[in-house]
């Protein structure tokens, strides 16, 4: 993936034990190519050469791979006539300087770039060898990037302390001939640890005794290994510089890029005002303590290589002031920048600064706020994963953009921080647009407890590295490359399925903000449907689990069992809890059964986060620490609080709920569901009803009956015997009582187009992937994005804004609607925000060769409708359209502006049942 191909293919390449790749220049390979060198032979590694004058942190590196060697090796150490490997930096070694002078190595595509290595099998490289792998970096990162490529392209994932990942044994391990060059795309690529407490925070004074150089010395090798070079580090009651001493300069000893957040500037901690500030946390009232505290985070940064934040916000990462104070901020800069200067003796253009434009900060860039070129003005998203503002297109700054991003979130409309809720394909869709507009100079991605973020905060840092190595056709791949990295590929396949389906399902409504209503229980089936979801994920993942190597065991809990297992459990138990407070109010004796339920639910959730806490001997204690039951305010809650429950009193007889929970039942078509649901239910005394149907042609379906003779009828009908036409038949149920249920049939004498999607009793559903054709620009479908299959956007990204009309980008959708009329076309699409500083992004509507609708996918820009946006995970207006007759007819969808994501189209006569994720697809006619 970091490769001109993706490196987890080559990871699985590997796996599979075939020289599938041999044609890639300096590929790694289980089985001997052409002129290959052995890497590892019959066990045996080869030896690693490298200058003592190297940079520490280069040499660090290569130590880091010696040791990976061995281990995958099994050997010790290697022979004394073992292949060489030569590793080192321009200009800091003179084996490779000599390699350089004598024209057996090419460095002129990595010379004078930032991070770049080249990796290259050379003949003849020194007198008495006849060969090497060569390995050299333009800089100190270049030559580490370089160093673990080649570890983690040999079978080593970066995840091995993370995420206990074994590393496989390897006999044979060959690099092909031909140079590997690489380089980054985005020039500062990080992350931040944010949100820490309860679980990072605990389990790092657990584990380490606090945040200190000994828990950092472990980020800083991961983001390394994940081809990062920069860090936001933890900061709510923290500071890296403060804490101890030793953290930060062994960070630019190990190669890490240290900065402070959005709020922080200066290179002093949040904390640190609260330690050793002197009055206000403002700047208006009290400048020169502030300029004397921020001089000392200068004066102690010292040569340390840093990115440093300049600006300000209030105290606490709050506003800094009512309305927009622009001037005011302006002379904070100017004045930081003085200080800058004065504490390193150069010009503060020398000393790489970011300006984050977070919330209210970016007011001040949109009412005319400029700070100089040189600094970056990082973008950030809304804190959901929408990026809220790019640059335009073609415009340039030396210091240049970048964009602050979020896998986790404290704030409204509801924390959300428990588990990975983050699609990778949503990531990619949204940095591809970065990428377009040249946002490359800093990535950073809020990644909470960094556990259990690890495939989306990997993908991150590998779009980050080269996004042209990961275009939407290889998103599939990437998870299964993924998968293969951590678990070989016997069971990749499923493995990247599962972890697909997880963040999918966690991804259309956090967890945080699920409850009892959330999920309809008596409409489209939604909740058995989720159920059902959930639960083939659980039994695929206990089936793999069951299979994979027991060494695997303790990496595949974290990574795909746990979460899995523990969303379930959450879903159900909410789920559980909407059915307790259902039955009670009809009555249901079966109310108390969920009662119980529930609480077997909330002690499971506990049991599984015990088990987290004592895999691999506890190395995990507390890292699941994080309250996600109970939530009622954004806050999250102290503990972990069962939900509320009712009890059913015992009354005697037997009642009837209908699907859709009116008094008759839906419409059965034809064409819609083929069946409809009754539960039959008892209120105190085991029931055994006697039903039946006054016509023949209805067939009636029982399920097992519980405890109390709880039975649920299913509904349908007979077509080939059922008369043409609209009628109405009667179910009867007797039981000491006798209560009658109404069933409205449609079987209308029409055969629907081919191809079309078939409207039934007034509702057709379809999704955005299954257009019947597409014109114009370039569409392409985002693989499993949203909230039920998938998205379908129009590129380039960064094509104008289109008249809708002849000729135009459009996707056609052919519905065979019921009869003419008035039709509401509800479209779904990503909450995208308009990332060009304008009111909405538009698309447009229309059927057949009408005049298109042009709709504003966000017409209300008030906090309450983006707080529904980002928890629904996805916008929706609604247009109506007319139907010019029965019969098929062109739905079309106009590109209008850029970045819209098309998800879902409903089409209905009236208002459409309640539900979360809407009407499943309708039926289409072949």
């Amino acid at each position: 993936m970091r490769h001109a191909v993706s490196a987890l293919a080559l990871a699985a390449s590997l796996a599979f034990a075939v020289p599938a790749f041999a044609a890639e220049p300096a590929a790694v390979t289980l089985s001997p190519a052409t002129d290959a060198f052995p890497l590892i032979a019959a066990g045996k590694t080869a030896r690693i050469e490298y200058d003592q004058t190297d940079f520490p942190g280069a040499i660090r590196a290569i130590q880091g791979l010696r040791d990976d060697l061995a281990t995958l090796s099994g050997t010790a150490a290697p022979a004394k006539d073992a292949p060489v490997v030569i590793i080192g930096t321009l200009g800091k070694s003179a084996a490779i300087d000599a390699l350089v002078a004598s024209g057996k190595l090419d460095v002129s595509k990595v010379t004078g770039q930032w991070e770049a290595f080249v990796q290259q099998v050379v003949e003849n490289p020194r007198p008495g060898v006849a060969r090497a792998l060569v390995i050299a970096g333009s800089d100190k990162r270049g030559t580490i990037f370089g160093a673990y490529d080649l570890s983690e392209r040999a079978g080593v994932s970066p995840w091995t302390w993370w995420a206990d990942v074994p590393v496989p044994k390897r006999a044979d391990v060959f690099v092909a001939p031909g140079a590997n060059v690489q380089k980054p795309a985005v020039k500062y690529r990080g992350i931040f640890l944010n949100d820490e407490n309860p679980a990072l925070y605990g389990w790092a004074n657990k584990t380490f005794g606090g945040f200190n150089h000994a828990f950092y010395e472990r980020v800083f090798e991961l983001i390394l290994r994940l081809k990062g070079d920069y860090l936001w580090p933890a900061m709510w009651g923290k500071s890296i510089y403060d804490d101890d001493p030793m953290s930060a300069p062994l960070a630019d000893q190990m190669g890490v890029v240290l900065g402070t957040s959005h709020h922080e500037p200066m290179s002093r901690a949040h904390v640190e005002w609260e330690r050793y500030g002197q009055g206000r946390w403002d700047y208006a009232k009290n400048p020169d303590k502030l300029r004397q505290f921020w001089r000392e985070g200068v004066t102690r940064m010292g040569s340390n290589e840093s990115l440093v934040t300049v600006g300000m916000r209030g105290d606490g990462d709050e506003p800094m002031s009512e309305g927009t104070a622009t001037q005011l901020l302006e002379t904070i800069v100017a004045d930081q920048r003085k200080i800058i200067g004065e504490v390193t003796g150069k010009d503060p253009a020398k000393t790489p600064q970011v300006w984050a434009l977070y919330k209210e900060v970016q007011d001040y860039y949109d009412a005319g706020m400029r700070v100089p070129d040189d600094v970056t003005l990082l973008f950030a998203d809304d804190n959901w994963g929408n990026i809220r503002r790019l640059p335009e297109v073609g415009k340039t700054r030396p210091g240049g953009y970048g964009v602050y991003y979020h896998f986790d979130y404290v704030g409204g409309p509801r924390n959300y921080k428990w588990l990975n809720t983050n699609q990778i394909e949503r990531t990619w869709e949204q940095m591809k647009l970065a990428a377009d507009y040249g946002a490359d100079q800093l990535w950073i991605v809020n990644v909470g407890d960094l556990k259990p973020m690890e495939l989306p905060t990997e993908f991150f840092l590998d779009y980050a590295w080269n996004p042209a190595a990961i275009p939407v056709e290889k998103l599939p791949a990437y998870t299964k490359g993924w998968a293969t990295q951590q678990f070989g590929p016997e069971q990749a396949g499923e493995i990247a399925a599962l972890l697909d389906g997880y963040t999918k399902l966690n991804a259309r409504r956090k967890p945080e903000l699920i409850d009892d209503k959330t999920f309809s229980l008596v409409n489209f089936r939604e909740a058995e449907r989720v159920e059902a979801e959930w639960a083939d994920l659980e039994k695929r993942a206990d089936a793999v689990r069951a299979a994979i190597p027991k060494d695997q065991d303790s990496a595949f809990f974290q990574l795909v069992w746990f979460p899995i297992k523990a969303s379930a459990n959450f879903n159900r138990l909410y789920i559980a809890t909407g059915r307790n407070r259902l039955y009670a109010s009809q009555g249901r004796i079966a109310a108390n059964a969920q009662a119980t339920l529930v609480q077997n639910l909330f002690d499971r959730d506990a049991e599984l986060t015990r088990q987290h806490d004592a895999i691999n001997g506890g190395k995990w204690v507390h890292m699941m620490d994080q309250t996600h039951i109970g939530y009622t305010i954004w806050q999250q809650p102290d503990t972990n609080i069962i939900p509320r429950t009712e009890r059913a009193d015992p009354t005697g007889g037997f009642g009837v709920a209908l699907e859709g929970g009116a008094e008759t039942l839906p419409l059965l078509t034809r064409w819609g569901p083929q069946s409809r649901w009754i539960d039959v239910f008892s209120k105190f005394a085991p029931i055994r009803p006697k039903v039946s149907a006054d016509v023949p042609w209805l067939k009636i379906g029982k399920s097992p009956a519980n405890a109390q003779g709880d039975i649920r009828l299913e509904v349908s009908v007979d077509w080939a015997k059922a008369p043409k036409g609209d009628h109405t038949a009667t179910i009867t149920l007797v039981d000491g009582e006798t209560k009658t249920v109404t069933v409205q049939v449609s079987n209308p004498d029409r055969k629907p187009a081919k191809g079309a999607f078939v409207e039934a009793g007034g509702l057709t559903a379809i999704e955005a992937e299954h257009y019947a054709a597409a014109t114009g620009g370039v569409w392409k479908v985002i693989p499993n994005l949203g909230r039920t299959l998938s998205g379908v956007t129009s590129y380039p990204s960064t094509a104008p804004t289109s008249t809708p009309g002849k000729g135009a980008p459009s996707l056609d959708y052919l519905v065979d609607f019921e009869k003419a009329g008035p039709v509401d076309l509800t479209v779904l699409v990503s909450p995208t925000l308009d990332f060009r500083g304008g009111k909405g992004l538009a698309y447009a509507v229309s059927i057949d060769d009408g005049a298109p609708v042009v709709v504003n996918s966000q017409p209300d820009l008030s906090n309450k409708a983006w707080d529904k946006a980002v928890a629904d995970n996805v916008r929706s207006q609604t247009t109506t359209l007319n139907v010019p007759s029965a019969g098929p007819h062109k739905v079309r969808l106009w590109r209008v502006d850029p970045g819209v994501v098309f998800q879902r189209l409903v089409l209905s006569r009236g208002a459409v049942p309640a539900s979360y994720l809407g009407p499943p697809e309708s039926i289409r006619a072949r």
